[in-house]
């Protein structure tokens, strides 16, 4: 594989899971570890990710002053209008972190007068421009990649909430695991979120579906619906539907 075509295999994977590992990158594209060093590190110095301690990290979910492209926007605005459907005045709403989770965010109706309760600074900062939301923010340590609050002090705030819905921003879905993720601090906080819900609504772009990280935050039975950019009845989609989770 040319460095051309191994580094936007990296960009790629970077976009649809926020997060990769230098290891599963060398595995994948059967390249040695300097190879990818040398590759995150060009790909860090052209401003196109975020090189970390054992990977890289995607530049427009990493908080900055700045204004960063949102990959795939256009998909998370259609799951934001989606998500924002099943909120009702009054209710108490769980919410993570991620870009499609600030799109939700940013387009909540000035109208709507509801409780959020969120571990994501980015995402309770943008909930302070909303007119007519409480927010709670739960904080403690912060995961420096995901940019959430985690430890045994979150979790055990969380078991005291019992939240309406709970929106839980997705790097990677299967039928197999269900949601995975990566890093371990911030797979507890993730379920300690869903046990703090009545309902829990997994938001994940398509190119999401049937990929799957390290370690498992829930079995696929745990997710009450699944929110995407696809229409319902998309045939990528059927198979989740069957297995009893709701689509939207």
């Amino acid at each position: 594989m040319l460095k051309k075509e191994r580094q936007a295999y990296i960009l790629q994977q970077i976009n649809i899971h926020n997060k990769v590992l230098s290891s599963d990158l060398c595995e994948q594209l059967n390249v040695s570890e300097d190879t990818i060093r040398r590759d995150l590190q060009e790909l860090h110095e052209e401003g196109k990710l975020a090189k970390v301690h054992g990977g890289a990290l995607s530049k427009s979910f990493h908080f900055t002053l700045q204004k960063n492209t949102i990959y795939q926007h256009p998909a998370k605005k259609i799951i934001a209008q989606k998500a924002i459907s099943l909120i009702q005045d009054g209710m108490f709403v769980l919410l993570s972190g991620g870009t499609t989770i600030i799109e939700l965010v940013k387009s909540l109706p000035e109208e709507l007068n509801a409780t959020f309760i969120t571990v994501s600074i980015p995402t309770a900062l943008e909930l302070l421009n909303h007119p007519n939301a409480e927010v709670i923010f739960i904080g403690n340590k912060l995961s420096r990649s995901a940019q959430i609050s985690v430890g045994a002090e979150v979790v055990k705030k969380l078991s005291e909430i019992r939240a309406d819905l709970c929106f839980l921003g997705t790097n990677a879905i299967d039928l197999e695991k269900g949601i995975t993720d990566l890093e371990w601090e911030v797979i507890e906080v993730k379920r300690a979120m869903m046990a703090a819900a009545n309902k829990t609504i997994s938001l994940a772009i398509s190119e999401k579906l049937n990929t799957t990280q390290r370690l498992q935050v829930c079995a696929p039975e745990e997710i009450d619906g699944l929110i995407t950019e696809l229409k319902p009845d998309d045939e990528l989609l059927k198979p989740y539907a069957l297995a009893g989770i709701e689509i939207l």
